[in-house]
């Protein structure tokens, strides 16, 4: 049963929370924003995006947060932007360019098939700059520090993956994928299927289930009227 974002319950029910996460903001700093802001007791979201991603952030509360496990493994919906012939470590701008490599052979019809064999049922590495623990460790540390690490691949579900090449060697795509895919890999594996590289230039999640991010608040917005709701700023 699908449950009404942003509805008021009692305190101890705990409600689900909408969030259109900021640019450069982590999904932790969301959660610590409104933790404090609104009072929470207790606050955890369903699913990490990246700093330089934007988009829809669930977020649980009070009892609520019992089913952050089901919101997470949801059917997830994106749109962006990938850019071919250049690579970062990252695979995306928090890090600097370190490669570049040739675009001219690409054709139309060489992203459609890319995007294809990117498309049903994949082994997929994730991205050395991700928050997958190996010995106990989040990977973005490791690689911080220059550590060459094993990763395991795991397997995941692209359902849809569309391409728009009209502004080449910008590729504009949207991709209906399954929990635990890393976008990031998918635009890896893209620019290397092409003989080429690929970096992610822009990022933004519009679906989780049956929840849109035209649903969201905006966070700044939502804590206003939540401190409102509950009286706290109130002046005797």
């Amino acid at each position: 049963m699908r449950q009404n974002p942003q509805n008021s319950e009692a305190p101890d029910e705990g409600e689900l929370i909408l969030i259109d996460k900021p640019l450069t903001w982590t999904s932790f700093d969301v959660v610590k924003k409104l933790k404090w802001g609104c009072k929470f007791k207790k606050i955890g979201h369903a699913g990490t995006l990246d700093p330089l991603a934007t988009g829809l952030l669930i977020l649980c509360t009070g009892r609520m947060t019992k089913q952050i496990d089901s919101y997470q493994a949801q059917e997830k919906e994106y749109e962006g932007t990938l850019v071919l012939g250049k690579t970062t470590p990252s695979v995306d701008l928090e890090t600097d360019f370190d490669q570049e490599f040739p675009t001219e052979h690409i054709t139309k019809e060489d992203l459609a098939n890319c995007a294809r064999q990117l498309t049903g049922t994949l082994q997929q590495l994730p991205p050395i700059y991700s928050a997958v623990r190996v010995d106990g460790e989040r990977l973005y540390k490791k690689a911080r520090r220059g550590e060459t690490v094993e990763i395991k691949p795991r397997e995941v579900t692209v359902s849809l993956f569309e391409v728009n090449s009209e502004n080449f060697p910008e590729v504009q795509f949207r991709i209906i994928c399954s929990k635990g895919t890393y976008v990031r890999s998918l635009v890896r594996d893209f620019g290397q299927l092409l003989n080429s590289g690929a970096y992610l230039s822009a990022l933004r999640r519009t679906r989780i289930g049956e929840y849109r991010v035209d649903e969201a608040s905006q966070l700044e917005e939502f804590i206003q009227k939540k401190r409102a709701d509950l009286g706290f700023d109130k002046t005797s």
